[in-house]
């Protein structure tokens, strides 16, 4: 009989962009489809048809989006996304395993744009009801990496910015992991080793809620 989670388990990839975090998403969600597991593999901004269309405004470089504006698209975004597809996939027991969340409105609209947390952390428990991820993995990759990986693909609104912008988020991300009780994974390791000890740590979750 294919095993079941008994209750739904939240997951969440975060990361500077080119990290590695839709890799290590299909991974983990293939690996535990293949075990039985029902999964929702989604994203932020996105997720919902409604969803998608604010990630094309968003990250579509002919517009210039300012600071404010952006993080309530974003939250727009997340608003829709956790009511019309995360809380029922969770409710249904499913895994959802989900690209970006909170923590990156935190990172990119706080650390890097300048809005203050405060404002931040209302926003997110506004769009979210208080909905916070089970895990959390963010994989970690230097500034200067960040042009040698998808070399010639070409590059959205947010991955257009300068180096600088990259360090402000990097160092967000180091800055705010523990605090979000995240794991820190350094995303330069082999992609397979990375696998294993992301399915490792979930298996272990899900087999605690037994």
């Amino acid at each position: 009989m294919p095993a079941k989670a008994p209750r739904g388990l939240f997951v969440v990839f975060e990361g500077p962009d080119k990290s590695g975090k839709s890799t290590q998403a299909r991974l983990l969600a293939d690996a535990l489809r293949q075990r039985g597991f029902s999964v929702v593999h989604t994203r932020e901004p996105g997720g919902t048809s409604f969803a998608e269309e604010v990630r094309r405004i968003l990250l579509s470089p002919d517009h210039a989006v300012r600071p404010l504006a952006e993080l309530l698209l974003y939250e727009a975004s997340r608003a829709q996304h956790t009511d019309e597809k995360l809380r029922p996939a969770l409710r249904a027991g499913r895994v959802v395993v989900c690209e970006r969340y909170t923590l990156s409105t935190q990172v990119y609209q706080g650390r890097a744009r300048g809005i203050p947390l405060k404002t931040i952390d209302a926003a997110n428990a506004l769009a979210t009801a208080g909905l916070k991820p089970d895990l959390t993995f963010v994989l970690d990759i230097p500034e200067e990496d960040f042009d040698s990986r998808d070399a010639g693909r070409e590059h959205d609104r947010l991955e257009r910015e300068p180096e600088s912008f990259r360090r402000r988020v990097r160092e967000g991300y180091r800055a705010l992991a523990p605090k979000a009780k995240a794991a820190l994974l350094d995303g330069r390791r082999p992609v397979e080793e990375l696998h294993r000890r992301i399915l490792a740590a979930v298996l272990k979750r899900l087999e605690r809620r037994r």
